[in-house]
């Protein structure tokens, strides 16, 4: 079968299919609401909230209400090294995909580049692809991401040093709290206090089994991720002018490196190892890796361009062409990693 008819396969997929239609109607719908004035596109700042403070959290400690598994396990921890790895990596050669530009700009773009979109595009995807474990993969994923994020991120945008206060938001930060008290309790299970449940005994701290009456608001806060993400994403669009984005040669040359130089590049880096038994991980795990990798930028970032004052205008019409460029290049890079054997 060659790329053509993988690409036509996968995009035949009606999972897929649902939630890169699902985005698109509902950023559109975003757009619309903001550019008609219904709703403030300002509200896209309390939207994201409510997905980073709530939502997210809630999807992240549910996805590890399920029995311990083995493998998950282990591609869950190379994960993890893999996650620290790229993003160092990222790091270190970012500034080299906009050699020709000024250092101002290199230093906003490189950012933009190394952090993805993981919160409002990545996850949605993820959990519609890949379910629970994908949810799994794609927290432990986020670990060394918000951490640089928030430290790394933060001093290199605003141009201050790290502080006890950066720390403070950096490791109480709902998501990352929720990612790891989830995680001690799908590990750590079989040690805690065990409840009888129909012949099988569950940890007292297993709310799936246990304490049902709060996994399931639980699982509606969750399910709240992907529409109100992409709401969100579209109301913010809705403050850029689409004609200066299109015109402007920063942001294609952005949105190239953001969606599909640096993923495939990743994908080749990861694969390679991969093939030699260097830090193995599953075909579903590499997937997760290239679609969280393969989104537009953080809005984190755009927040911090925004606040500290740079390039916003830059970063604005790199948010709005990247965010195009992925709602076709993610399904690319879906169907190529259907066509990789493991």
């Amino acid at each position: 079968m060659n790329v053509l008819n993988i690409i036509i396969s996968t995009l035949s997929n009606r999972n897929i299919v649902g939630v890169m239609s699902s985005s698109i109607f509902i950023m559109i719908l975003g757009f619309y609401f903001g550019k008609s004035g219904k709703l403030k596109s300002s509200f896209s700042g309390p939207l994201s909230e409510i997905i980073l403070s709530i939502s997210i959290p809630a999807l992240s400690f549910n996805a590890f209400m399920k029995d311990f598994d083995k493998d998950i396990f282990t591609n869950g921890l190379n994960i993890l090294i893999w996650s620290f790895l790229i993003h160092i990596f990222l790091i270190t050669v970012g500034q080299l995909f906009y050699k020709n530009l000024d250092s101002d700009k290199v230093l906003t773009l490189k950012m933009m580049s190394i952090f993805a979109g993981v919160t409002v595009y990545g996850i949605p995807i993820v959990q519609a692809l890949y379910g629970d474990s994908g949810i799994i993969y794609s927290s432990i994923f986020s670990i060394p991401y918000r951490v640089l994020l928030y430290s790394y991120g933060f001093v290199k945008m605003s141009g201050t040093k790290m502080n006890k206060n950066n720390l403070k938001s950096m490791f109480l930060n709902p998501v990352i709290l929720a990612t790891f008290l989830g995680l001690s309790i799908w590990l750590f299970q079989s040690y805690l206090l065990q409840i009888n449940i129909e012949g099988k005994s569950y940890a007292f701290l297993r709310i799936d089994k246990t304490a049902f009456w709060l996994y399931k608001p639980f699982s509606f806060l969750a399910g709240l991720c992907s529409p109100l993400a992409w709401l969100a994403a579209g109301l913010k669009l809705s403050e850029l002018s689409i004609k200066k984005s299109l015109k402007n040669s920063i942001a294609f040359q952005f949105s190239v490196v953001k969606t599909i130089v640096i993923p495939i590049l990743i994908l080749i880096i990861v694969y390679s190892f991969n093939f030699f038994g260097i830090l193995p991980i599953s075909k579903e795990s590499l997937g997760v890796i290239i679609i969280l990798i393969g989104t537009p930028t953080a809005s984190v970032i755009i927040a911090y361009s925004l606040k500290y004052n740079r390039e916003p205008l830059i970063t604005s019409s790199c948010s709005f062409l990247s965010t195009i460029f992925s709602l076709i290049t993610i399904p690319i890079l879906i169907a190529v990693l259907e066509f990789i054997k493991f």
